[in-house]
């Protein structure tokens, strides 16, 4: 018998929430009684350590038609583009920007799909991050992943994602993203054909919304925003498998059922997603540009206060209206590394060159900004008009360690070998 039970979503960002797709399932008054109802076992999946202070401390209790433990024996799985090897090549000081990835030609789900750009730390240390690019043309067949490593943000860029997972199903399209939390298997189903897209693999704390100080109680994302699913499952036997992530490497498991068969769970460790549309968003309303932090969607935390393992900004439509002021994003160079993506539109700081499913890295203390003909643009602009940019969705994952790019990356022929020519029509103006 195969069923899929229990759609929708719960509303709020790191609630205990309780969720059963058959009345009755969730045990009261206790999580692991002797006898579950409906013959089910009970599981706990954690996420941090048991001895995690309350506020931070993540845990789900699973009842489930078998346990996660019943599988054959996990194999090594060789998979070309898909790691966390990010000494292959020396870290390079030079501004980089890609191409979007090509669409596949053969058949390819969204495992098979993966490749590595670059990243730092890994699971080893419990600290950095992977920076994944996918493109995919078929659902996930017969297979289902989990990433031992770390969590999983994923930012579609073209098509949408069907996400069934353990504790339930998200879909997300462009402008919307999902959180896998790091251990939950799921599978990815594509109802319309090709996707492409960025996945951030975060080993490091967990993503949470960032304090927001005086800005008071307020703006950028909210928890209300953000939609974990209802319980749902599936009671499916047959040749299935089972691939995990662990240590950087991928395992290949036979296993005989889907794994997703939790018909109830009730906890704070669970899948969510959040439309980027619904981010409010800040900004100057006299002078100046305002650091990008004021555009951050969730933070992973590291252990020096107000320095991120990783922040997950977003630079969505908005209105520029400062006076005397050089509107768009400024030269600069950073303590922390940046890599940019681009869902939709244009980004305003680009006139040309970087486009929607491309990239670009900027480590520590590398130079960026405007390309010369923005600068010439923004420097004669009539600020006496507000400026509304819109039809766009750009973002970035902004680390306190530098970004290594992988060879796969460096030896890409999407890699733009000119890039660093937007900056260099750019003229002397100095008259003394």
């Amino acid at each position: 018998m195969a069923m899929i039970a229990g759609n929708g979503y719960q509303s709020g960002f790191g609630n205990e929430f309780a969720s059963e797709a058959i009345p009755g399932v969730l045990p009261v008054g206790q999580n692991s009684p002797q006898r579950v109802a409906h013959g089910l076992y009970a599981e706990q999946l954690s996420g941090t350590a048991f001895t995690a202070p309350r506020h931070v401390n993540r845990r789900s209790w699973l009842y489930r038609i078998r346990p996660a433990a019943v599988h054959e024996p996990f194999r090594p799985l060789a998979h070309a583009s898909f790691h966390n090897r990010f000494d292959e090549a020396p870290a390079t000081p030079n501004q980089l920007r890609w191409d979007p990835l090509p669409l596949p030609s053969v058949p390819t789900d969204f495992v098979d799909g993966l490749v590595t750009l670059a990243g730092n730390g890994g699971p080893a240390e419990q600290g950095g991050i992977g920076i994944h690019l996918y493109a995919a043309n078929r659902s996930m067949q017969g297979r289902f992943f989990y990433d031992a490593d770390g969590e999983l943000l994923i930012v579609p860029q073209q098509g949408r994602l069907r996400l069934a997972t353990e504790l339930g199903v998200i879909e997300i399209e462009p402008q919307e993203i999902a959180v896998i939390p790091r251990g939950v298997r799921f599978r990815v189903d594509i109802p319309d054909g090709d996707v492409r897209g960025y996945v951030c693999e975060n080993f490091g704390a967990l993503l949470r919304l960032p304090d927001l100080g005086p800005i008071g109680s307020n703006c950028l994302a909210n928890a209300r925003d953000f939609l974990t699913p209802q319980a749902a499952f599936e009671d499916v036997e047959g040749d299935f498998e089972l691939v995990a992530k662990f240590q950087g490497a991928l395992w290949s498991a036979k296993i005989g059922h889907s794994p997703l068969d939790v018909v109830g769970w009730h906890g704070n460790y669970a899948p969510y997603k959040y439309d980027l549309r619904r981010f409010n968003t800040i900004g100057s309303i006299s002078v100046d540009h305002p650091d990008p932090s004021i555009f951050t969607v969730l933070t992973s935390a590291s252990d020096t206060p107000g320095t991120a393992n990783v922040d997950f900004a977003i630079f969505p439509p908005r209105w520029l209206v400062a006076e005397h002021t050089f509107r768009p994003p400024w030269f600069h160079r950073n303590v922390a590394s940046e890599f940019m993506g681009l869902i939709t539109g244009v980004y305003d700081a680009k006139a040309e060159g970087f486009v929607p499913g491309g990239a670009s890295l900027h480590n520590c203390m590398s130079a960026h900004g405007p390309d010369a003909a923005t600068f010439e643009k923004a420097s004669r602009a009539d600020l006496s008009k507000p400026d509304v940019i819109g039809g766009t969705m750009a973002f970035m994952f902004e680390t306190r360690k530098v970004i290594r790019p992988t060879r796969q990356a460096l030896d890409a022929p999407q890699l733009q070998h000119d890039y660093h020519r937007c900056w260099q029509d750019i003229r002397k103006h100095f008259a003394p």
